[in-house]
């Protein structure tokens, strides 16, 4: 055996191992248990970063270790290749955007490869492929026709620079995540899936996600945000219009001054067609966002519309203003303004002079000065009519229950969640299968019509859509034969592809369905990977695409992912690596220079998997240096020939105390894989491990045995982490069988067992020192141990020991005077 560690050497002939026998490749076995590990998937947009490898390697890890527990491990990769960047680097090269992605796929596959991740590439797939989307598309037709999915004029979030709509989650600061452009607001028609008919199931399924972080189950829950409250008409003066708002504070009611609706509103578009000034101010709003977060930071802008609303219980007129603050795509667009019992609407009305009422008291009997702040909490109502008195609980109840006896509102569940707008009008992206008529009637395009294929060879002139102005991809004739017709030029939102890619992985050669009964062996996924930047979007709308498909006789499951590992980001200098910053560490040169190995096992044990991790060249260095002592290690003793075999019954107290060493790390490390995922400690206690190991005498047979167990085992434990120089440890150490295919090694209980223990010595509750007695000595034996000791002795020399406290296992305490 080489005595240098060789990492290019050894890497590319155990990869060239693996890919010449289809190492990773697996298909269904029901003898087996199955264990379905999924990292989630890159964008290919020209090479990995280290974030990259960190996602990876965690879940190559877990997949290698699933493997050696004897379970039938499927570990698939695929690329999330539609997205505007192929777009701009279009643009910025003169190069069509399927040509720069499949390049990058190329390469990028080419670094994973090296990286030696197990794999099973016969199940590769990218989103921009016909044969990915054709189901896509074929699945929207199948939502269509049973009514989840439509079309409506809708104010959406509108990029000038990327010119194409935003999810409210794209929006930071009121400008586009990836152009940094201000944000404007327009209504244009956008294409909408139900995911409200899902809220409650998305919301009380949560609870069967025990595996998931609870910070995420809490994400996702605030985010759909179930409320109860009572929806309630108010009558437009000299009018048959109503203006109906919702609340979860009917209790407040009474302490109405003034009512707010949204530029958008129809009442807020007709005042302002004789009101110049309303004109502009309606204009300003949408220049502002569209986000929550956004509506809070903002300074809260208005105007009156002079028009009046009449409350449904008081029949006072409250004058209707419009505001910046109201979003026409939040509820109906209107808002009950309650100053005394709603901070934003107290600082509105403080700007404009509007009058402040007080409805709800302290229920302690205290005072609460409304010219300092609004009082927000619940308590008991006054000047509220024939409600005074009541708890604000109470009052919900009973305000309810008139608005529906008057039949001027209702009790209503309302959802924080939206209904997910899916169109987007940029060019790289799935194309929407709708064929629409003149006549403004749109049809589904026929399953036999698909896939719509996306034009590939294409030129950009300027940054709209090229198919925009294609008619040979616009022009069709309608499914109903109607005559000529327009296909719909938009796309999906990316998150579209994101949202069932990990089902189609299970089946990815089936060219006659979406789905077959092999997504049922496989789903779900027993253990998901990936960034908590994505715990909202792209988790919500998988778990709501694994509902639908479901729903639609495909999954037998409820949920996607059983079990999800929320890493951290990778920083350099404190900050998170990006290209915009140009702090960014290419694996490649490292890998390089180093080895795929060391650069595993840095991004292993740098820290726990859920932390961030700081990038460090000194700590990657020092991973280097450890695998060469492992080498350097085994080397020297498999160089030495022929190991003697192990005898068990003529083991020194050294000897032993060797072993159990080497089987404590067998459990710890079983337990810091298989269950904590705390793969920093689980190498920690392979160098302790090994340490130990390179301080043992060699002078007996019993020595070089126990050195090739330990060898042995760190081969085994370190495997998942390190796979290429474990791989050819295994063979150097004369095993035939593969070491991708050995058995997790299990503790010897035996070796666990101590024959002698330690114990802690005190002089009157003071630590004096310790003594190692034998396990099953007896407490006079215990006694006269701790006595004989040197330091014991200086401590009671001259005086008396007036008792001796023994604590079997643990401690001796000797009282003297």
């Amino acid at each position: 055996m080489d005595n240098e560690y060789n990492p290019e050497k050894i890497e590319s002939g155990v990869q060239k191992k693996w890919e010449d026998n289809n190492a990773f490749h697996v298909t269904e076995d029901p003898d087996k248990e199955k264990f379905y590990c999924l990292s989630m998937f890159p964008y290919p947009s020209g090479k990995l970063h280290m974030g990259h490898v960190r996602n990876y390697a965690i879940g190559d890890v877990i997949s290698r270790y699933q493997r050696m527990q004897g379970k039938n491990v499927m570990q698939p990769m695929g690329w999330d290749a539609f997205g505007l960047p192929a777009e701009g680097a279009a643009i910025k090269n003169n190069v069509p955007p399927a040509k720069w992605t499949y390049e990058n796929i190329d390469y990028m596959r080419g670094q994973l490869k090296r990286l030696g991740f197990a794999y099973d590439w016969d199940r590769e797939l990218a989103t921009c492929s016909p044969d990915y989307y054709r189901w896509e598309q074929w699945f929207f037709t199948q939502l269509y026709e049973k009514g989840l999915v439509y079309k409506k004029t809708s104010v959406v979030n509108w990029d000038p620079v990327d010119q194409t709509v935003l999810a409210n989650e794209q929006v930071i600061d009121g400008k586009g995540w990836r152009s940094g452009a201000t944000v404007e607001r327009r209504e244009i028609p956008q294409w909408f899936l139900r995911i409200t008919d899902y809220a409650d199931e998305l919301l009380n399924d949560l609870e069967k996600l025990p595996g998931w972080p609870d910070a995420v189950r809490t994400m996702q829950a605030n985010w759909i945000g179930r409320s109860e409250g009572v929806e309630v008409d108010f009558k437009v003066e000299n009018s048959d219009e109503t203006l109906r708002i919702y609340t979860t504070r009917p209790d407040t009611i009474m302490g109405i001054t003034y009512m707010a609706v949204a530029a958008e509103h129809p009442l807020a578009k007709a005042a302002s067609e004789n009101d110049a000034n309303l004109r502009t101010f309606i204009d300003e709003c949408k220049s502002g966002g569209t986000t929550e977060v956004e509506m809070e930071t903002m300074e809260k802008k208005g105007m009156p519309l002079n028009i009046n609303v009449r409350h449904p219980i008081s029949n006072e007129l409250i004058p209707l203003w419009v505001s910046n603050f109201v979003l026409m795509g939040y509820g109906t667009g209107a808002v009950m303004s309650v100053p005394g019992h709603d901070q934003r609407d107290w600082e509105f009305a403080h700007k404009y002079d509007i009058p402040i009422k007080q409805v709800i008291f302290p229920s302690d009997g205290s005072e609460h000065d409304l010219t300092e702040s609004a009082y927000t909490e619940k308590g008991i109502l006054k000047n509220s009519a024939q409600f005074d008195g009541l708890t604000s609980k109470e009052a919900f109840d009973a305000i309810a229950d008139y608005v529906e006896k008057e039949v001027c509102g209702n009790r209503k569940v309302n959802y924080r969640l939206r209904d997910w707008g899916i169109s987007r009008q940029r060019y790289w992206g799935c194309p929407i299968p709708i064929i629409n008529s003149k006549d403004g009637t749109t049809h589904a395009v026929p399953a036999d019509q698909l896939p719509v294929v996306l034009p590939e060879d294409i030129e950009f002139k300027g940054i709209s859509s090229p198919i925009k102005s294609m008619p040979d991809f616009i022009n069709v004739e309608a499914p109903d034969g109607s005559g000529p017709a327009e296909r719909e030029t938009d796309t999906f939102d990316t998150f579209f592809e994101s949202s069932w890619y990990f089902a189609r992985y299970c089946c990815p050669d089936n060219d006659e369905a979406m789905l077959d009964d092999r997504a049922n062996y496989w789903l779900p996924v027993d253990q998901y990977v990936g960034g908590i930047e994505h715990a909202i979007l792209h988790l919500l709308y998988a778990r709501f695409f694994h509902k639908l498909m479901r729903d639609l006789g495909f999954l037998k499951s409820d949920e996607p992912f059983t079990n999800l590992l929320t890493q951290g980001m990778v920083l350099k200098d404190g900050t998170k690596m990006s290209k915009s910053k140009g702090n960014t560490v290419d694996p490649q040169p490292l890998i390089e220079q180093y080895g795929a190995d060391t650069v595993r096992l840095f991004m292993m044990f740098a820290s726990p998997p859920e932390q961030s991790l700081e990038w460090s060249d000194t700590g990657v260095d020092g991973s280097h240096r450890f695998l060469k002592r492992l080498w350097k290690l085994a080397s020297a003793h498999i160089n030495k020939g022929k190991t003697p075999k192990l005898d068990i019954s003529s083991l020194t107290a050294d000897q032993r105390e060797l072993r159990r060493k080497i089987h404590l790390t067998i459990d710890k490390v079983n337990d810091d894989i298989g269950r904590r995922y705390t793969f920093n400690t689980a190498i920690a206690a392979v160098m302790e491990m090994m340490n130990a190991l390179s301080k043992s005498k060699l002078s007996a047979n019993n020595d070089h045995a126990i050195m090739r167990e330990g060898i042995e085992t760190a081969t085994l434990l370190l495997s998942p982490i390190v796979p290429h120089i474990t791989d050819a440890l295994w063979i150097a150490l004369g095993h035939e069988d593969e070491l991708i295919n050995a058995t997790w090694p299990k503790s010897d209980p035996a070796a666990l067992e101590q024959s002698e223990i330690e114990m802690v010595i005190q002089v009157n509750g003071k630590l004096r020192g310790k003594v190692s007695v034998a396990k099953d000595a007896d407490q006079k034996e215990i006694e006269a141990l701790a006595i004989e000791d040197e330091n014991i002795k200086r401590n009671i020399e001259g005086k008396t020991i007036r008792k001796i406290i023994v604590i079997p296992g643990r401690l001796v305490n000797i009282v003297v005077s």
